[in-house]
């Protein structure tokens, strides 16, 4: 007779070491595994039972910019409506969608988890609209790029930890900031000439697929795209009567809903085939060889790249051109312009710790940080109280 296993014992923790050893077993040669980080910018202990990247995620989702992602807009302004995407929720499907790609790659899924959670950290309010008024704004004094904002984001001005400013997050996640925008490569603290990591590239890409989709989404349950004029995309419309052979009886919001599923599914298996076809044609074996190869090796397919621009170029034409959209840019211009003019005239308005920030970074770039770090509902209100 077989012993009975006794529950009651608990089961032997499993150690960052243990949890390092498995990626060198899972992990292809070109992913990037924790062993070969470059780092932190301040030294710090490694812990107990999470790798560098598993504590660069959680440092992330308790950062207080992660949560004001919640309050700020991805296509609408979040009074708008509960059911609308914010960056927030927009981050979160972002970060899914490349965990699945990257587990399917080989590549770390914690380093693009890191990624793709942090992606959107510079992003101010209103938007798209809110980072042209803010560069704008700074035109005379360094501009402003939510990419390179979101480095100082992590860098210098959330406040977590008594012994230095930012999250102290690895060089590896910090880069991909930097790498998004190469041409500030340099100017941001690092390498020039040199390609993100594979998990940096196919969080990129992921960004890209994410939004077009559920960007449709939000258009038609907000009345601003229709439907019957979406038809005229090939991409689009493929997918729609996949969706209406299967299930025909669908109520129509289903019936959308399950179009945005099978234009994610599509995209996904066709980004990880692809990829897989040009890393093995490349014939690169390490993150290095990665960095130092001449191209960016994460993409679609020739055809669906076709596609997809294709279907990014409708919903400008059609949705974000749409005057309802461009009178909230139009709004967003005037309460960003009139706030920044007013710090600018007043200083005293700004808070005690944001005047001591003035005196390190100069007046101009103090209120633009006060700014971008502002929800919609922030920057309303305090419009509204000026």
């Amino acid at each position: 007779m077989s012993a009975t296993p006794d529950t009651n014992t608990p089961a032997q923790a499993v150690t960052r070491a243990e949890l390092e050893a498995r990626e060198q077993t899972l992990l292809a040669s070109y992913a990037m595994r924790c062993e070969l980080s470059q780092g932190r910018q301040h030294d710090e202990p490694e812990h107990a039972y999470r790798t560098t990247y598993m504590r660069d995620r959680d440092r992330i989702i308790h950062a207080s910019a992660f949560r004001r992602l919640e309050y700020k807009t991805q296509v609408f302004v979040n009074h708008e409506g509960d059911y609308y995407r914010t960056r927030l929720t927009h981050t979160m499907e972002v970060a899914q969608v490349a965990r699945t790609a990257a587990r399917a790659l080989r590549l770390n899924e914690d380093l693009t988890e890191s990624i793709a959670l942090s992606h959107d950290l510079g992003h101010g309010p209103f938007g798209h609209k809110g980072e042209y008024v803010l560069h704008d704004l700074m035109e005379e004094h360094g501009g402003f790029e939510h990419n390179a904002h979101g480095l100082r984001v992590v860098d210098r001005l959330e406040r977590r930890y008594p012994r230095w400013r930012g999250l102290n997050l690895s060089y590896e996640v910090r880069e991909a900031f930097a790498l998004h925008s190469p041409k500030d490569t340099e100017s941001l603290g690092f390498r020039a000439g040199l390609q993100p990591l594979l998990e940096a590239q196919l969080v990129d890409v992921c960004d890209s697929l994410t939004y077009v989709a559920h960007d449709i989404d939000d258009g038609v349950a907000s009345g601003l795209l229709a439907i019957d004029e979406l038809h005229s995309d090939d991409l689009w419309s493929e997918h729609w009567t996949r969706t209406l052979a299967a299930e025909p009886d669908l109520p129509r919001d289903l019936q959308v809903l399950t179009t945005v599923k099978h234009l994610i599914d599509a995209g996904v298996t066709d980004l990880v085939d692809s990829t897989r076809a040009r890393i093995q044609a490349a014939g690169v074996d390490s993150p290095e060889a990665v960095q130092a190869h001449g191209r960016r090796l994460v993409g679609f397919s020739d055809g669906m790249h076709r596609r997809q621009r294709a279907l990014s170029r409708y919903l400008y034409e059609h949705f974000y051109c749409h005057p309802r959209l461009m009178r909230m840019g139009a709004r967003a211009r005037r309460i960003l312009t009139a706030l920044f003019r007013a710090y600018r005239e007043e200083p005293r308005m700004l808070t005690v710790r944001d005047r001591a920030w003035a005196e390190e970074v100069g007046l101009e770039r103090a209120i633009c940080d006060h700014l971008a770090s502002m929800t919609d509902r922030q920057a309303l209100d305090e419009y509204a109280s000026s």
